[in-house]
């Protein structure tokens, strides 16, 4: 299996920043992360895309934050562990919200035999408020 944890929630005031990252790991003999993400989830609304990279580093950012968050990755050599950064910058209220971190890809525990995870981190709380 794949887990995720997040960090790098908190309190910051109107036109603050923040930067989250998502440690990706676990124990497997390989495994290929297509895609990382960060969705946001705000009281009473559904979850929505913040940001996406995949391995080749495309991005993707919602309207919403384009301009003011950047997504970004670091990828180990055997891609075992992959890390994924949100920095936030100009942040504002309507930013409030639980942060989710999504990996998408493929894992093995025997060589040949692959099986596709879509796996999502325990979320991280950003308020922004003065």
């Amino acid at each position: 299996q794949v887990q995720l944890v997040e960090s790098g929630g908190g309190l910051v005031q109107p036109g603050g920043s923040l930067r989250l990252s998502c440690l990706a790991s676990g124990s497997y003999f390989s495994i290929s992360i297509n895609t990382m993400g960060w969705y946001r989830q705000a009281p009473g609304k559904e979850r929505e895309l913040v940001a996406s990279i995949t391995s080749g580093g495309t991005t993707k950012y919602s309207d919403s934050v384009k301009g003011r968050f950047t997504i970004s990755r670091d990828n180990a050599k055997n891609n075992a562990k992959n890390t994924v950064y949100l920095q936030m910058n100009s942040l504002q209220p309507e930013d409030t919200a639980v942060y989710y971190c999504n990996a998408v890809g493929s894992y093995s525990n025997i060589p040949g035999r692959l099986k596709a995870f879509n796996s999502w981190g325990q979320g991280t709380q950003v308020t922004v408020s003065s």
